[in-house]
């Protein structure tokens, strides 16, 4: 049953009557995964609508203003809130102009000290799906007692949640971009959360020039709605094989689209399936002892031409070493490079879309992939850890 289930795809898990989904733990995920394109769209209207006060908060706090200025910015965010950051980095770098570093809530809590200067402006872009993590708040609550030349702008998909009402009580030092509720995955593994906060720092990377991204936003959400239908086929037939362990690679940006993508596949499965992630270049130093004929290989190909030299060099020597069970690969569009390499190669057809954009895109492979295997092994996709090891909500961490 569950066999031609998978078969049936995204939509029929979507459709199916509100027991069955209760019962095999799909009341979200599917739903969650199938709309994000639609979403972004909302995500876009928000950021448009708040645009006047976010340039305004920007720019007192130093963007856009003379270098001298300008802050450090950190992207703060855990697990997949820290990929968002990830993955937002270059942009945010070359648009701004000042010094972006993503660097992970879970550091900060413990190494405050050796990452802040007391004397020097900040600006903290904090992603949170929920807004009530323990570390998040920990962190952002320490920043503000100790660190008064630390700013803070908060991107959460809960609006409600108390990263926000913290900030709210200090709207000289900290500004909150809450997206629309329905980002807020209800689901344990952020999908459509994932996709709208870079959507969100995308907008946020344009502010002083919106126009310049409009066009973009508009081959997303079109390529989107695209890609989705043929990621769901490639995810449904690999899904069916016996693998038990996946590796994704990727160079810049899309190496946080790599680690996003493992960590989907891990959620989703309880680590019954293991995964890594790793840059193009990194994965022979290292890491390529992992791959065996259990694993499929996932290479995320740039649409830097010099960069996808070495990531076809790369399949190639996995090829023809025999290293793997499956190898896929994505690309801006189809090309004949792949043919005889990849046994699957999914195309996004943006041609003339830079890497610095495509995380929303590539990363769905992974959560379709996470989805269907998750029921192939039995498990709930909504809640698929059942021994309790994660959570939706990491709230139960001691704070020293």
């Amino acid at each position: 049953m569950i066999q031609r289930r998978l078969m049936d795809g995204l939509r029929t898990l979507v459709e199916a009557n509100e027991k069955e989904k209760d019962d095999r733990g799909t009341l979200y995920t599917p739903l969650e995964i199938l709309r994000q394109p639609a979403t972004w769209q909302k995500t876009y209207q928000i950021c448009n609508e708040r645009r006047p006060e976010l340039c305004q908060f920007l720019h007192g706090v130093g963007v856009g203003e003379e270098l001298m200025h300008r802050p450090t910015v950190y992207l703060v965010g855990a697990g997949t809130s820290d990929y968002v950051g990830r993955a937002l980095t270059p942009l945010l770098r070359r648009f701004w102009r000042c010094e972006v570093q993503a660097v992970p809530s879970t550091d900060l809590l413990t190494n405050l000290e050796d990452l802040v200067f007391d004397d020097r402006p900040y600006l903290w872009i904090s992603f949170s799906r929920s807004g009530d993590s323990s570390e998040g708040l920990a962190v952002l609550e320490s920043a503000i007692e100790r660190y008064p030349k630390v700013r803070h702008l908060i991107v959460t998909c809960n609006k409600h949640g108390r990263m926000a009402a913290i900030c709210e009580k200090t709207p000289q030092r900290a500004f909150v971009l809450a997206l629309d509720d329905t980002a807020n995955d209800r689901g344990l593994a952020m999908t459509s959360s994932f996709t709208n906060m870079v959507i969100a720092g995308h907008c946020l990377a344009h502010i002083f020039s919106p126009g310049d991204y409009s066009d973009t936003f508009a081959v997303l959400q079109q390529a989107g709605e695209g890609f989705l239908e043929r990621a769901e086929e490639v995810a449904t037939a690999i899904a069916q094989e016996e693998f038990f362990r996946a590796c994704f690679v990727g160079s810049g940006v899309l190496q946080a689209v790599a680690r996003e993508s493992a960590l989907k596949l891990l959620e989703l499965t309880a680590g019954k399936i293991t995964t890594l992630s790793e840059s193009t270049l990194g994965l022979r130093h290292g890491p390529m002892s992992a791959l065996d004929e259990n694993t499929v290989f996932v290479s995320f190909l740039s649409h830097d031409l010099r960069r996808r030299k070495y990531e076809l060099d790369l399949i190639e020597e996995i090829r023809r070493k025999r290293l793997v069970k499956l190898l896929v690969a994505i690309a801006p569009e189809p090309t004949r490079q792949l043919e005889g390499l990849a046994d699957y190669a999914l195309s996004l057809n943006t041609p003339d879309l830079a890497d610095a954009y495509r995380a929303p895109l590539d990363v769905m492979l992974a959560q379709l992939l996470g989805l269907f295997s998750s029921l192939r092994l039995g498990l709930q996709p909504d809640c698929p850890s059942p021994n309790g090891a994660i959570s939706r909500v990491v709230s139960h961490v001691n704070i020293y």
